[in-house]
């Protein structure tokens, strides 16, 4: 065996994981419920628009793992030097997104496993439940019980949502194809679940900062810094298998809720037990098992990646806001972090308690300010990673550039006109 390679094998599997992790963050709600409702509307008429949205925002993500890897700092010093402002705005943010986030996953993730049970616990309790499950995932195992956890989750969801998709393979209709919707939005989807599926696909931008955060804290648990080519290398794996099964859960929506006599409910946790209603209807009793665990295997995972995530950047975000930006402090988790963890998730529960009825309108506020906030998170990005703490040798180059400005450009551009059409 050629020696320099297997030693780069051996230090790409040592620092596997910061991208699956991100992954699981984006394999969420934007795949179960609007990856799969634009298959069930519209058959496969959204793929285009899916590719197309995971062309442009790759770099932004990129970026993140990049960073990290080159200066051994996270996006949120990055973010730093560009200026208070861009700090304070992307702690804005994340404080707007994260309540919002856990209170809806721990809902949908709590309506699966009480309908996977047959129970009728409270919803409130059984999120709670669930999310504090995943608070002791994290305070037991730290960042290795996440990295862990997630890989386990991945598998069983991969496996899962793969052999959903094989079953129901022969009833797939490929003349809906298309790179872009045409009159489907407007008349058959509202534009705003364009403005969604796009916004969230495969996620919002800001979570690049818990990319490069994550790629930092993998570097600690192993003891051995991460090279650039091993950080872009295990984000591509996880990039890659976001977009495949983003484009597989619009087969599962074509294949069996396309033209069906069923009336789709706007709910999400709803419309994901229809699915696997229909599922067992369709194909029979046997693969309901297969397609609920496809459901919760995607949740879960993104609810156990957000309880760390939200947490790790806004505990990042005020220590460089008070100043503390020393090079050991970057992968420090203290008070701050903890506290979140535990603050946040009582939050999300007394929304679950009290406004669980408006959760809907929430999430779709949420959704709205990720995608309208995705070019000014996407161009602080490309200050940070263009920047003179990156070494020249790892600034992308005039391809990833360009890509990225067509990028902000586009985005940018729907964003004015969704703005323009709230208008009119």
């Amino acid at each position: 065996m050629n020696e320099p390679a297997a030693r780069s094998r051996s230090s790409f599997w040592r620092s596997f994981g910061p991208g699956l992790i991100w992954a699981a963050t984006s394999i969420g709600v934007s795949h179960l419920v609007q990856s799969t409702r634009a298959g069930a509307e519209a058959g496969f008429a959204f793929v285009g628009v899916i590719v197309v949205a995971l062309a442009l925002k790759y770099p932004f993500f990129e970026y993140g793992a990049r960073y990290a890897a080159a200066t051994r700092r996270s996006l949120v010093e990055g973010y730093r030097d560009i200026g208070g402002w861009a700090l304070w705005l992307f702690l804005a943010i994340t404080l707007v997104t994260a309540i919002i986030s856990l209170a809806a996953l721990s809902m949908f993730m709590a309506f699966l496993t009480r309908y996977a049970f047959g129970a009728e616990w409270p919803l409130a309790a059984t999120g709670a439940v669930l999310m504090g499950a995943c608070v002791a995932v994290l305070a037991v195992g730290r960042f290795r019980g996440l990295d862990i956890t997630i890989k386990i989750l991945l598998a069983m969801l991969v496996v899962s949502t793969v052999a959903t998709a094989l079953v129901a393979a022969p009833r797939a209709d490929l003349s809906t194809l298309a790179l872009w919707p045409g009159d489907v939005v407007g008349t058959v989807v509202p534009f705003a679940f364009l403005l969604a599926l796009i916004g969230w696909m495969p996620s919002p931008v800001d979570v690049a900062v818990w990319s490069s955060l994550w790629t930092l804290a993998k570097d600690k648990t192993t003891g051995a810094r991460t090279s650039v080519a091993d950080a872009k290398r295990d984000f591509l794996v996880g990039f890659v298998g976001t977009g495949i099964l983003a484009l597989i859960f619009v087969s599962v929506g074509a294949t069996v809720l396309f033209q069906a006599d069923v009336a789709l409910s706007d709910a999400g946790a709803v419309f994901s037990t229809q699915l696997v209603d229909m599922y067992s209807t369709t194909l029979g009793s046997w693969s309901r098992p297969i397609v609920l665990v496809a459901a919760m295997a995607t949740i879960f995972s993104s609810l156990l990646a957000v309880t760390d995530g939200f947490p790790r950047a806004i505990e990042r975000t005020l220590a460089n806001l008070r100043g503390h930006v020393a090079a050991d402090t970057v992968t420090r988790v203290g008070r701050v972090y903890w506290g979140s963890m535990i603050t946040l998730p009582a939050v999300a529960f007394f929304i679950l308690l009290g406004f669980s009825g408006s959760l809907t309108a929430m999430v779709d506020f949420a959704t709205t300010v990720a995608f309208l906030t995705a070019p000014i998170l996407g161009y602080f990005n490309l200050r940070a990673v263009t920047s003179e703490a990156v070494p020249p040798e790892h600034r992308p180059g005039r391809g990833m550039v360009t890509l990225t400005w067509v990028g902000l450009v586009l985005l940018g551009g729907t964003g004015v006109a969704y703005l323009v059409s709230l208008v009119r």
